[in-house]
């Protein structure tokens, strides 16, 4: 993560949804933490060929993406990727948190998407990595 911004990957296939965390999230998530850029995409092509070029600090996958959900592609990821950035997952049904535990992902936010749980989550999942790289 640079000094200057986070980098972070919004994927979902729902436009609606793709407006609600950016505005969730504004341009900032913590006051201890750089300022924020999000990078949505709507594919899941999409999201293998940014990961694949780097730079991205975070990722946050839509669940309830179709036909490509987040959990199966966090799955991919951690399992494909070496040095896969770390992953956020919205979720719709408490139920499908053992999901997550299971695609590796290392948070989950459910719907409907929060103002406060949501920079809360990425917030942590950036500190855990700043945390690691040092």
């Amino acid at each position: 993560m640079s000094d200057e911004t986070a980098k972070i990957l919004l994927y979902s296939d729902d436009r609606t949804t793709r407006e609600q965390v950016r505005l969730a999230l504004g341009r900032r998530v913590a006051a201890d933490l750089p300022e924020i850029e999000v990078y949505d995409v709507a594919t899941h092509a999409a999201v293998l060929a940014a990961v694949d070029a780097g730079g991205l600090d975070l990722l946050i996958l839509d669940a309830e993406a179709t036909p490509s959900g987040g959990l199966g592609l966090a799955k991919q990821l951690k399992d494909e990727i070496a040095d896969c950035p770390p992953i956020v997952v919205l979720i719709i049904r408490v139920a499908d948190a053992w999901l997550a535990t299971w695609s590796r992902a290392d948070a989950t936010v459910m719907y409907p998407v929060d103002p406060v749980r949501l920079p809360t989550a990425v917030a942590e999942v950036l500190r855990a990595g700043l945390s690691q790289a040092v």
